[in-house]
C-alpha cells in the first residue's frame, strides 16, 4: 500500500442548533482544534444546517443549495484551518435531481436530498446522497427526502482510501462491503443516530461489525443532544474500539466533545493478513439494483415511479482526489 504510515484523525459530536450561523462557529472551532493537533480529517454528524430537537421535518425544511451560504461557510473554514471536513447537509433539488424521461409532471421530486459532503481545501470535492432512508421505528424520512442512486464514494486522504455513508446506511453491510470491494481502508458513517430500546447497542454493535467483516477502520460520528445519542466511536480493522465517547444520556455520550484518533497502516495490514476475510469471501461484490416500494425490479428494467428506492448495485466508482464540484 502507498501512503502515509499514519493518518490522524478527529470526530466531534455536538447539538445542531436551530441557527447555521451559530453551527458553523462551532464547526469552525471543532476544525481549528483539529487541525491544532495536526489531524488531516474533521468527521461531522448528520444533518449540519439546522435541527430542532424533535421536530423531524426541520432539517429537511431548513435545506439549502449546495452552493448556499452554509456549504459555502464548510467551505471557507476547510480552507482557513487546512482539513479536510465529512458530514451532511439538506439540499434542495437541482438540476442533477431531475428525473430523465419523464413527463414534466413527475420529472421532479420535490423532496430534499440529505447529502454527504466532503470538503477539501476549500472545493466540495464530492457528494453523495443517503441511499437508505430511515423508515423505521416509527419515522418516515423518505416523507421529506428523496434516496440516492448511486453507491457511495471513496476520497483519498494522504494515500489512505477513505469510502463514506450516512446514519441508516449502517444497517445494510452490503453498503461497507461495496466499499471495502472497491479499497476502502476506512469507513465514514455521519449519523444522527435516535435514542430508543437497544438502539445504542445496535449502534456499537453494527459500527464495530462494519469494522471487523471488511477489516476496515470505521469512524462514527452522531449528533448528540436529548433526541440522539452521540456515543461517537472510533474502531480499528478487527473491531476494536481505539476512541470513543461515554455511554448514555448524562455521562460523556451525551456531551458534545471531540475524538483524535491515529490511524496506522501496520494495524490495517497486519489485519488483513491475520483475518483475510476480503480474499476468503465466496460471494459477488454488492449490486445496486432498482426497487420499487411495492414489487422488486428485474435487474435491467426501469423503475416507473419517481418514488423508486434503491438497493445495492456495485458500479465502477472512481477514487475522488481533488476534483471540485463547485468551483
Amino acid at each position: 500500500m502507498n501512503g502515509t504510515q499514519e493518518l490522524k484523525v478527529a470526530v466531534a459530536q455536538f447539538t445542531v442548533r436551530r441557527e447555521p450561523e451559530w453551527n458553523l462557529d462551532i464547526i469552525d472551532g471543532y476544525a481549528w482544534q483539529a487541525a491544532d493537533t495536526g489531524a488531516r480529517l474533521l468527521v461531522l454528524p448528520e444533518g449540519l444546517i439546522a435541527r430542532d430537537g424533535d421536530d423531524d421535518m426541520f432539517a429537511a425544511a431548513h435545506a439549502q443549495p449546495l452552493d448556499g451560504p452554509f456549504v459555502t461557510g464548510l467551505r471557507r473554514i476547510s480552507e482557513e484551518r487546512h482539513i479536510t471536513l465529512m458530514g451532511t447537509v439538506h439540499a434542495v433539488p437541482g438540476a442533477a435531481d431531475a428525473v430523465p424521461d419523464k413527463p414534466a409532471s413527475c420529472a421532479t421530486d420535490s423532496r430534499v436530498s440529505n447529502v454527504f459532503v466532503v470538503i477539501r481545501d476549500g472545493a466540495l470535492i464530492v457528494t453523495y446522497r443517503k441511499l437508505h432512508l430511515y423508515d423505521a421505528f416509527a419515522a418516515r424520512e423518505s416523507d421529506t427526502v428523496r434516496p440516492g442512486t448511486e453507491l457511495p464514494p471513496i476520497v483519498e486522504i494522504d494515500g489512505w482510501h477513505v469510502g463514506v455513508m450516512t446514519c441508516y446506511d449502517v444497517r445494510f453491510p452490503e453498503v461497507a462491503r461495496s466499499l471495502a470491494v472497491r479499497g476502502a481502508d476506512v469507513i465514514i458513517v455521519s449519523a444522527a443516530w435516535v435514542r430508543g430500546r437497544l438502539k445504542e447497542r445496535h449502534w456499537k454493535l453494527m459500527t464495530a461489525a462494519r469494522a471487523l467483516e471488511n477489516t476496515c477502520y470505521v469512524l462514527a460520528c452522531s449528533e448528540v443532544s436529548a433526541r440522539n445519542i452521540g456515543c461517537s466511536r472510533v474502531i480499528d480493522p478487527l473491531g476494536e474500539v481505539i476512541a470513543q465517547a461515554g455511554d448514555g444520556q448524562g455521562e460523556a455520550g451525551g456531551q458534545a466533545g471531540m475524538l483524535i484518533a491515529r490511524l496506522r497502516r501496520e494495524v490495517l495490514e497486519s489485519a488483513r493478513r491475520t483475518l483475510p476475510v476480503l480474499e476468503n469471501r465466496r460471494f459477488a461484490d454488492p449490486q445496486l439494483t432498482q426497487i420499487s416500494r411495492m414489487t422488486r425490479m428485474r435487474p435491467g428494467n426501469r423503475p416507473h415511479s419517481s418514488h423508486d428506492t434503491p438497493g445495492l448495485r456495485c458500479t465502477n466508482v472512481k477514487v475522488h482526489r481533488c476534483t471540485s464540484v463547485i468551483p
